[in-house]
């Protein structure tokens, strides 16, 4: 069940004022839609989840300087994990420059494994393509941006019900191009 906006921004204000329970709610509710937009960023697992805990810590500490009138409670949040993502990427980038990493990476990654990761990507990328427009995008709003239906409804100007379906007729279709 789709957590309301009422809802965080009541958990948001708790947090605010150091009510822990408030904050684990918070978290019940939204760490999974923070972790698919970090992953979906980084590419990692690890980073991913280093990322969420960093986001939340932020949201903890920054909890009172939410603005409704700027967005959403689940908007504010995507963005503090967006840009937590972009300087881990960033600060990994830096390092990386100044360290010789190619014996290390070559004897972590076997050749099979990106070949077999390659295709994947690349039947994903053409069930993707056989989509609707409109199931591509709400698929691509809900699951690599981390959008809420609500969310979705409000980007793309289409009724509730008409971007749930879309996303289930999407999906449905994906795992069918998928086993095929």
């Amino acid at each position: 069940m789709e957590t309301s906006q009422q809802q965080l921004l009541e958990w948001l204000y708790a947090t605010a004022n150091g009510n822990r329970s408030a904050f684990e709610k918070l978290y019940q509710a939204c760490s999974g839609k923070l972790f698919s937009v970090s992953l979906h960023l980084l590419r990692r697992h690890d980073w991913a989840e280093d990322v969420l805990q960093d986001a939340f810590v932020r949201i903890w500490h920054n909890a009172a300087d939410y603005h409704a009138d700027k967005g959403t409670v689940m908007t504010w949040m995507i963005s503090i994990t967006r840009y937590r993502a972009l300087d881990l990427l960033k600060s990994r980038r830096i390092k990386a420059e100044h360290i010789d990493v190619t014996d290390d990476l070559t004897a972590e990654i076997k050749p099979g494994e990106v070949l077999g990761l390659t295709r994947e990507k690349v039947k994903l990328d053409e069930c993707m393509e056989a989509l609707v427009p409109e199931q591509r995008q709400s698929i691509q709003l809900a699951y690599l941006n981390g959008l809420s239906h609500h969310e979705i409804t409000e980007h793309t100007g289409s009724p509730l019900g008409t971007v749930k379906s879309w996303i289930r007729r999407g999906l449905t279709q994906l795992k069918r191009c998928l086993e095929g």
